[in-house]
């Protein structure tokens, strides 16, 4: 699914009113073809209509990004300042786990 929003191969963006014409269709095509359909205004990409399906993935795939980069900031910390990390039991324990 992801791969195919990395594809060299992007329509052109429909306009706003052309849009609006044929939303319908629009959306069968982003669902159907699990590929963005861009938006315009004057000659400016401005939005897309993604499944909904699609989009959710994405959102799982940034916030699993985010995480791994909060963790390796916090190892390059841990690093840096030479703190040992605390012991998952102890983690668990404090929490009331």
């Amino acid at each position: 699914m992801y791969t195919s929003y990395m594809s060299d191969d992007v329509p052109e963006p429909l306009t706003i009113s052309e849009a609006r014409e044929q939303l319908a269709s629009v959306i069968d095509r982003a669902r159907s073809e699990h590929r963005p359909v861009f938006l315009s205004r004057r000659g400016r990409r401005v939005a897309a209509i993604i499944d909904a399906d699609d989009l959710d993935r994405l959102l799982d795939l940034a916030e699993d990004m985010a995480d791994v980069r909060a963790a390796a900031a916090a190892r390059a910390e841990m690093v840096e300042t030479g703190a040992t990390p605390i012991p998952w039991d102890e983690v668990k324990a404090e929490l009331g786990l």
